[in-house]
């Protein structure tokens, strides 16, 4: 029987399920899971649908010798180095999966650098987020870098919802951390002054609601900050938004706007992280001119179609194929 990519990592959200569950059809994989904090909304699936095994994030090296490979992402504080140490005793290759597209600046992050670009540099293969990681991925030395683009089930978010009509609405999806912005979106609001307009904030939603707010606003606005931890990865709320045809306005520091996904003037606008003077004109933009509206969010449906499950599959089973282990 073939042994199976070992693909490490805290736990699985909802949005991960499909993706998981591509790449296993496609090249046959195990999930070592180790737990830990959940940074997204959605939190944590009990059953992500593909062979998985729960581990303590000491223990995540101990599977290696069972996989053809090992596949570990950046999460927890010990998972990398033990999963890196043994795939190479193993003498399996080790694939790193990186969403990172900046050097963050906590002590912590500090001290680990020296060994984060030992990894860039020796891993077999770096599989990213989209361009913007891979530039960065490249600049701590990583020789083979592949990329398996951020994707949601596309049939799932481009299901037409029949909503009456409604004032111009903007929308804002997420958890209200400091580092996604939504300080920044209320004082921009307050200074756009638009009469008769709404600002929406949903965290918390079944997929059904969240699709049903989506249609039930004429832009998402998305305005990542960058902190000392923190640099959005991507942003999967622009795909499941794009889906259904609503335009996006992002901050510079949104992986999706600096991945190549959200686009200035084709399918939404990019905006100053942390200015709400800015962000405020974008707004207005949007609120005055319908048939721009419409555009950009007609032009983000066809975009985003390209994001698939198969897509982010792909991508990792081209880079187990330059590693041997395919």
């Amino acid at each position: 029987m073939t042994k199976p990519v070992l693909f490490v990592t805290n736990y699985v959200a909802p949005d991960r399920v499909g993706a998981f569950q591509a790449l296993h059809e496609r090249v046959g994989i195990e999930l070592v899971l180790f737990g830990g904090r959940s940074h997204h909304a959605t939190g944590a699936v009990e059953d992500p649908g593909v062979p998985f095994r729960t581990v303590a994030e000491r223990d995540v090296g101990k599977p290696a010798a069972d996989g053809r490979a090992v596949v570990c992402g950046t999460a927890g504080r010990r998972a990398l180095p033990a999963a890196y140490l043994a795939a190479r005793r193993a003498k399996v290759p080790f694939i790193l999966w990186s969403a990172l597209w900046h050097e963050p600046r906590t002590p912590a992050h500090v001290a680990a650098r020296p060994l984060l670009r030992h990894i860039h540099r020796r891993a077999d293969a770096v599989v990213t987020y989209g361009p913007h990681v891979s530039a960065h991925a490249r600049r701590l030395g990583a020789r083979r870098v592949f990329e398996a683009p951020q994707a949601v089930d596309n049939a799932f978010w481009s299901e037409s919802q029949d909503l009456d009509s409604h004032a111009f609405t903007a929308l804002f999806a997420g958890r209200a951390a400091p580092e996604k912005g939504l300080d920044v979106l209320r004082r921009a609001w307050a200074q756009a002054d638009l009469p008769g307009a709404q600002l929406r904030v949903a965290e918390g939603l079944t997929p059904d609601e969240l699709r049903n707010f989506y249609a039930s606003g004429d832009v998402l606005v998305v305005p990542s900050l960058r902190t000392r931890a923190f640099r959005e990865p991507w942003g999967l709320v622009c795909n499941e938004a794009m889906n259904q045809a609503i335009p996006i306005i992002a901050s510079d520091e949104t992986g999706a706007a600096a991945g190549g996904l959200v686009r200035h003037e084709r399918n939404g606008l990019i905006t100053r992280a942390g200015d709400p003077d800015d962000l405020a004109r974008a707004l207005r933009r949007l609120h005055d001119d319908p048939a721009l509206r419409a555009r950009l969010g007609e032009a983000g449906r066809r975009d985003v179609a390209a994001y698939t499950y198969d897509s982010y599959a792909a991508g990792f089973a081209e880079a187990l194929l330059a590693c041997g282990a395919a």
